[in-house]
């Protein structure tokens, strides 16, 4: 069971990773989309294996910025083509994988001025998402990402707005892309989106910065703002009559405790929706051979949400972990662009 378990219950179960091989063989046990971000390119290229295509583009002159970018879309376009026919199958509804637009423009560029921060995110997704079938442009909750998404909505791109911790975030990505989506050219019978809440993150944060939790809802924080979070998302959509899903992808789902349940996250948040695993989540997922069902829908007790309702700063708790989010995708993408310098020809 386990994986396919999952899916039984109601979560489509999506791969945090575009590695082919990995698509492959998460594909067999069940999984339906994937997701990229800058870390896993990073991480993908510094393997060696694609060294050969990295040459192909050196020849043609182009710059280590380009060539990042261009194998960033070689390997989502690879996955793309694995899940092409789920998403065939589901019209639209899953078989997605999410590509990331430029992490520097929050870090690297912080100086940029806000318009024109907006503006970049808006030509980036223009870029690299218009005419690819099952892509999904993935735009980060910050204040220019979140001015960016209607505009990107309205061209018709499908969005995975990313980084979500609280609920003022996931309000302002929703009602910014629903808005966009109602000037679609094509109308809204295509119109599908997601938001990405970071869950495991969130008890990380809490275990540091409010440490005067109760035991019973310490460690539960990240759970109870996704399923919160997810509750509030099924009540907006429920009357607009759509014919695809407007979804929570709850993010973060491996457990940064080894001496936790591995499957802590997929377990809580089982039965509807989708998850992004990474790869060891999965795989400790599968060996586990469980009998999943529906707990999403399911909050702890009164006196276990009184406490966290009372001791944890919303306001504090995303600024944090926005800050730390922002820099763990800027820093891997310079790193990947000096694994490019350092693979290019003397």
């Amino acid at each position: 069971m386990s994986i396919r378990s999952l899916v039984a219950c109601g979560t489509k179960v999506w791969l945090d990773s575009i590695d082919p091989d990995l698509v492959v063989s998460n594909l067999k046990l069940g999984a339906t989309g994937a997701t990229s971000n800058p870390i896993i390119i990073s991480d993908l290229l510094k393997t060696g294996r694609f060294d050969a295509q990295m040459m192909d583009l050196f020849k043609k002159g182009l710059d280590d910025e380009a060539v990042a970018w261009e194998m960033t879309d070689q390997l989502v376009n690879g996955a793309m083509a694995q899940f092409k026919p789920v998403w065939e199958r589901t019209h639209g509804n899953d078989g997605w994988v999410s590509f990331e637009l430029d992490p520097l423009i929050e870090e690297v560029q912080r100086n940029m001025p806000h318009a024109e921060r907006v503006k970049r995110y808006i030509k980036l997704g223009e870029a690299w998402g218009i005419g690819r079938l099952n892509r999904m442009i993935k735009v980060p909750a910050t204040p220019a990402g979140l001015d960016a998404v209607e505009e990107l909505a309205a061209m018709g791109l499908t969005l995975n707005v990313t980084l979500i911790f609280s609920q003022r975030q996931y309000e302002a990505a929703r009602n910014a892309v629903w808005k966009g989506a109602k000037r679609r050219p094509g109308g809204t019978d295509t119109f599908k989106s997601v938001y990405s809440i970071f869950v495991s993150r969130v008890d990380v944060y809490t275990q540091k910065n409010v440490p005067d939790l109760s035991p019973a809802a310490q460690g539960q924080v990240g759970i109870v703002n996704a399923k919160r979070l997810w509750k509030l998302n099924q009540d907006f959509w429920a009357d607009k009559k759509l014919p695809l899903k407007q979804e929570i992808i709850f993010a973060s789902t491996g457990t940064k405790d080894p001496n936790l349940p591995a499957d802590k996250y997929v377990e809580a948040l089982a039965g509807s929706d989708i998850q992004t695993n990474p790869p060891a989540t999965n795989d400790a997922v599968e060996r586990l051979q469980k009998t999943y069902t529906r707990k999403v829908d399911q909050l702890p007790g009164s006196d276990v949400l009184a406490d966290i309702d009372a001791k944890v700063d919303q306001a504090k708790m995303e600024r944090v972990l926005m800050e730390e989010g922002v820099s763990k995708f800027a820093e891997p993408h310079l790193k990947l662009l000096a694994t490019i310098a350092s693979k290019r020809p003397k």
